[in-house]
């Protein structure tokens, strides 16, 4: 039997050491956030559900999101034995300038109306963190405000093509102007996705105040203050906001944009081009043809054609068919360290994160947005260290098999069909 004595205070007091506690609200709960399903739990309840709902939500049923996101869930890793990789290089050359990490921000619209800092605490996190912030066409801060955010840092801009062809020639001027190194011209928005938790919700731009957003309200009267007391909402391209996301987007957008369009885009564009929003092997090819520097498989974060495929899928077939010299890029559904790191083992050069970047703006502001890319950083590191690599060089396909959960009833056919 054990034998027991009599608990000695000088012992007892030995194991009580005390943090000092953290009087800071908004770093207490960033300090608590150790996963971005972490921080998007946080943005759920201090944001309200229109504003929430729209950066969480997607087009109709949801499925291409949640298909994106599970299959970076159905993977498995391989990991090298006996590979000490003390010192990981977590670095990458991406369209000829460096980026810290393997990951951008990706362009996301109306972004102020998440948190009031928006693009700005965007732009700040990125030039802290070393790497590519994107702004979008619809962005709530100008092209020249984000460059002054971030005047030494590496900016790029999201081009939608509009009905007023002139208002996209003008912003992609713009652009250049500032010194954005990348435009990345966006080619799956010809018309508005199904969002339906706006429309369910009365999503508007400008926010409407209703009987039920002030409800919603009464529990969160910080982001309405910040609402309320900041500068008034303003738009990179649009001169006027009145109306649902959907009906703006239907307003300013052009179902008859095609390659016709990207040539005269490329005359005005001094800088890399890529393509953003492909979504099959053929348009990839056709577009390295067609000579821009690279592409972005997306399906739009899931929020355009629901059921539309999975680019983490598509990936690998991609980078097969185009060739290892052309630069490939992802996003969709990354929402850790792990996906990002599968990725670029099965062939991508680089990735975009969008809602998990707003969920850390929602979470704390410009703080969040440093917690995001701090929690992605560690869960890269630890994820490579782990696989026994210690450049994101070493990664490669033999590191990472996809679990097969979707299959083609007919491969054949859904090849023909694509072709």
């Amino acid at each position: 039997m054990v034998k027991r004595q009599l608990p000695k205070p000088a012992e007892i007091f030995d194991l009580m050491k005390f943090k000092a506690p953290e009087l800071n609200g908004r770093k207490r709960r960033l300090a608590a956030a150790l996963t971005i399903d972490d921080l998007r739990l946080i943005a759920k309840r201090r944001t309200p559900k229109p504003a929430f709902d729209y950066t969480d939500g997607a087009a109709e049923g949801e499925l291409s999101l949640t298909r994106a996101r599970q299959a970076f869930q159905d993977i498995e890793f391989h990991p090298g034995i006996l590979r000490p990789a003390p010192d990981v290089d977590t670095s990458v050359d991406i369209l000829d300038g460096p980026s810290a990490l393997p990951f951008g921000i990706a362009p996301t619209g109306f972004t102020r109306l998440m948190q009031t800092e928006g693009e700005v605490a965007g732009a700040g996190a990125a030039a802290a963190a070393g790497i590519p912030f994107t702004l979008s066409t619809l962005g709530t801060t100008s092209i020249e405000g984000v460059k002054e955010v971030n005047p030494h840092g590496r900016n790029w801009f999201q081009l939608y093509v509009m009905r007023d062809r002139e208002i996209s020639y003008e912003l992609t001027r713009r652009a250049a102007a500032a010194g954005f190194d990348t435009l990345q011209f966006t080619v799956d928005t010809p018309v508005a996705g199904a969002r339906l938790r706006d429309k369910r919700n009365g999503f508007s731009i400008p926010p409407q105040l209703t009987l039920g957003t002030i409800i919603n309200a009464l529990p969160r009267p910080w982001w309405w203050y910040d609402f309320l007391t900041t500068p008034k909402l303003e738009f990179a391209s649009l001169s006027t906001t009145g109306g649902t996301v959907g009906e703006l987007l239907d307003a300013a957008m052009d179902p008859t944009i095609s390659y016709a369009d990207l040539a005269v885009i490329r005359d005005i564009w001094p800088g890399k081009i890529i393509i953003k929003g492909v979504q099959t092997v053929e348009d990839s090819l056709r577009l390295r043809d067609a000579g821009v520097d690279g592409i972005v498989l997306s399906n739009h974060g899931g929020r355009q054609l629901d059921r539309a495929p999975i680019p983490f899928h598509l990936l690998p077939s991609v980078r097969a068919a185009v060739g290892d010299d052309f630069t490939v890029m992802i996003d969709t559904g990354i929402m850790n360290g792990a996906d990002i790191v599968a990725s670029i083992a099965l062939g991508a050069d680089f990735t975009l994160i969008g809602r998990a970047y707003l969920y850390g703006l929602m979470a704390g502001g410009r703080e969040g947005v440093d917690r995001t890319i701090e929690i992605l950083r560690g869960e890269i590191v630890r994820t490579m260290r782990l696989l026994g690599v210690s450049s994101l060089a070493e990664l490669e396909p033999a590191h990472v098999t996809q679990l097969q959960r979707l299959v083609p009833v007919n491969r054949e056919r859904t090849a023909t069909a694509t072709a």
